[in-house]
């Protein structure tokens, strides 16, 4: 039996899975969505956690005599998260994809001629949507902050590499490279955070995690958590996992993906291709040390939508409404 993590914009799940791929049971807890300001979209750190923990604790409860080979994490990608890298606590909350906060700082980047670049180096648009203007605004905007990261005493990472942090007691600080490729600070063709890069996104190397691959095993989770200890053999951002577990495993093979927003990727195979139309080159997934592409187009909005028409403006009470609705329409 494999227990998966799905940590998504919205809501943690966990799903547990046979040998023949088959979902045997899974538990899935919605959490808040925070809008401190126009544009601005964050999450609890302790609630990303939390949820989490409440649906693997779940499935074990319910699953306590099956044998639990491994743990895999799929999640959110591009959402940021700082921590103290003594007592890991978070120092502020997570900045989450879809947050516009940091949309000068890229335009100043792209009016001084970087953004060529830094596409090819990475293969993506300078954009608020990616990791390293969330990071830098948090250097330059949390008191303390700064000098802390100059002096490596604190931790950042995407979704997966606060859990994993939190999975394994603080003992194992890493991201894949799928989710690494994600950050405007990661060259997918050396598979390296860039020496280039990280002082114009003004980002210390010191507090990103080591990068590994999408299939291996990197850490246990600790005693104290669960009944047993579970190795934790896969990460990968949620677009590229869900390519992979389409099997879009051959260049050409594409999936399109519909949920807080909407993702279409291609793989490319072992080389990078360069869209011509603005889409995003990335890493696919990474296994036996061998690297697959893919290109990418993202819509940022679809089923988050749904949510902020139940949550914010109040016109539904459940989701499945919105399809009576749209009905109502010519178009």
């Amino acid at each position: 039996m494999f227990l998966t993590i799905d940590q998504g914009t919205t809501s943690s799940r966990a799903l547990l899975f046979d040998e023949n791929c088959h979902v045997i049971d899974s538990c899935q807890k919605e959490f808040n969505q925070i809008y401190p300001d126009n544009g601005w979209v964050e999450h609890s750190p302790e609630e990303i956690l939390s949820s989490t923990l409440f649906c693997c604790e779940k499935i074990l409860e319910r699953n306590s005599e099956r044998d639990i080979k491994s743990l895999g994490i799929t999640n959110q990608r591009e959402t940021i998260l700082v921590w103290d890298k003594g007592n890991g606590k978070p120092l502020y909350n997570a900045i989450v994809w879809q947050d516009r906060r940091t949309s000068i700082f890229c335009n100043n980047l792209k009016e001084d001629g970087l953004e060529g670049m830094i596409n090819k180096k990475t293969g993506l648009l300078l954009d608020p949507y990616f990791s390293a203007s969330k990071i830098s605004w948090l250097i330059k905007n949390i008191d303390g902050l700064k000098e802390k990261a100059s002096k490596g005493q604190v931790c950042f990472g995407t979704v997966d590499t606060w859990l994993i942090w939190n999975l394994t007691g603080g003992k194992v600080h890493v991201t894949d490279s799928t989710n690494a490729s994600r950050t405007l600070l990661f060259n997918i063709h050396t598979l390296e955070w860039d020496k280039e890069l990280l002082p114009i996104l003004e980002v210390p190397k010191s507090i990103l995690p080591k990068v590994v691959s999408s299939s291996e095993a990197v850490g246990m989770t600790t005693q104290s958590l669960f009944d047993h200890e579970i190795s934790i053999a896969g990460i990968a951002g949620d677009q590229q996992a869900a390519l992979f577990g389409q099997m879009c495993i051959n260049p050409g093979d594409v999936k399109n993906t519909y949920g807080t927003g909407c993702f279409c990727i291609m793989n490319t195979g072992e080389n990078p291709v360069i869209s011509k139309n603005r889409m995003l080159t990335t890493i696919g997934y990474q296994i036996n040390g061998k690297v697959t592409y893919a290109l990418e187009g993202s819509v940022f909005v679809a089923g988050a939508v749904v949510q902020w028409l139940r949550d914010q403006l109040g016109i539904i009470k459940s989701a499945p409404e919105i399809e009576a609705l749209a009905k109502t329409v010519e178009n």
